[in-house]
């Protein structure tokens, strides 16, 4: 029987993941910055430009809409630590996408790096 981390380190050994400072940098034309995580994570902070599609959801959300299931569009994931988003990698590549990338570390070594963080602005009380 396999584990869960079993699960990752096979995604792992057969997907791309980016260190962070090609990831901060690595930007192809159309290129759709990911964030599978919950919408509440999504809304703490994250990375700027970033959509949020949550692994259990993507590839559904993904088809669904026509500007984002171009299947040669340029896809970079990430999550909190970069488990989820190796196996969404593993998911997209399986669904035919050409060029998926995920940062290695996720968010949390993100933030650790010092890169820039979009946070939602808060609304005046009324």
């Amino acid at each position: 029987m396999r584990s869960a981390h079993d699960l990752v380190r096979e995604a792992r050994s057969r997907i791309v993941e980016l260190p962070l400072p090609e990831a901060a940098t690595w930007r192809p034309d159309g290129v759709l910055v990911v964030d599978v995580r919950e919408p509440a994570e999504y809304a703490a902070g994250h990375v700027p430009g970033a959509v949020n599609l949550p692994r259990g959801v993507l590839e559904f959300k993904l088809e669904a809409a026509p500007e984002w299931a171009k299947r040669q569009r340029p896809v970079l994931l990430y999550c909190q630590t970069s488990n989820c988003a190796a196996l969404a990698a593993l998911s997209l590549l399986q669904m035919g996408y050409t060029t998926v990338r995920s940062i290695a570390g996720g968010f949390d070594d993100w933030v650790a790096a010092g890169l820039p963080v979009e946070k939602p602005a808060l609304s005046a009380p009324r």
